[in-house]
């Protein structure tokens, strides 16, 4: 990579060898370490900007934790760069505003597994034109829903809307925009997406243009128990990740 310097990855500060395959993706650089602490033997490798990175096991493989940061800009260089470290496999974990009433949900529900994602950003335009989806890896959607369902957490699945700007979304009447997002957050809802968040849309574009696996499984913002909600999101998965470790090694 261009911007490496003696192999060191010029924002996350981390060279191959630092990295497992498999990397946990909270926004949060706090958040990493609570993250690490579900990985065995897990150590902090780098911090740098928005970027921490914790490296641990799980089933004997390297697996890591490393924050994006907020919005798309960040997350797809910590992508790129990881990438270039030699990881391969990422689930971003973090939270979601639901999109849908609670009347409309599932009672049950803690949060999401998103298949995909509205690309209502600016940074995957940079990469490739929005005729192509952003889709989350099948096997890891399979591994997340199959995870949950084996932890006994319920998380609906559907389509995320990842989005720039976060306070022209929660009140959009501040903007001379404001008209028209309103409408658009409604033909979104009416479009039967599931949330909305900042980051997702850039970890699918960059990870499936890069020929890497990824999804993403988040908590509720609305919910009682947003600690507990995110808890049992972070055990959903590293089971995923357990699951797959399993999976490859016998490729």
């Amino acid at each position: 990579m261009a911007w490496a310097k003696d192999g060191m990855m010029y924002h996350i500060k981390t060279k191959v060898g630092d990295v497992g395959r498999y990397v946990l993706l909270p926004g949060d650089p706090f958040r990493t370490d609570l993250m690490a602490s579900y990985l065995d033997d897990a150590k902090i490798v780098a911090h740098s900007r928005e970027h921490k990175t914790w490296t641990g096991t799980l089933l004997g493989e390297k697996v890591s934790v490393t924050s994006t940061g907020m919005g798309c800009p960040s997350t797809a260089i910590a992508v790129e760069e990881l990438i270039a470290c030699g990881a391969d496999t990422f689930i971003r974990v973090g939270t979601v505003g639901p999109m849908m009433p609670k009347e409309k949900r599932n009672p049950a529900s803690i949060g999401g597994i998103i298949t995909g994602s509205v690309r209502d950003e600016g940074t995957t335009k940079q990469y490739v034109p929005l005729e192509y989806p952003a889709i989350a890896d099948r096997h890891l959607v399979a591994a997340l829903a199959d995870s949950a369902k084996k932890l006994g957490y319920v998380f609906d699945e559907g389509i995320s809307l990842t989005k720039d700007s976060l306070y022209t979304l929660l009140e959009p009447e501040t903007v001379p925009m404001g008209k028209i997002y309103d409408a658009r957050y409604k033909m979104w809802q009416n479009a039967n997406v599931m949330v909305t968040e900042m980051e997702s849309a850039a970890v699918l574009i960059v990870s499936a243009l890069r020929g890497c696996r990824a999804s993403a499984i988040a908590s509720y913002s609305d919910i009682a128990d947003p600690a507990g909600a995110m808890d049992k999101a972070i055990k959903t998965a590293c089971e995923a990740f357990k699951l797959l470790i399993e999976s490859d090694s016998k490729k």
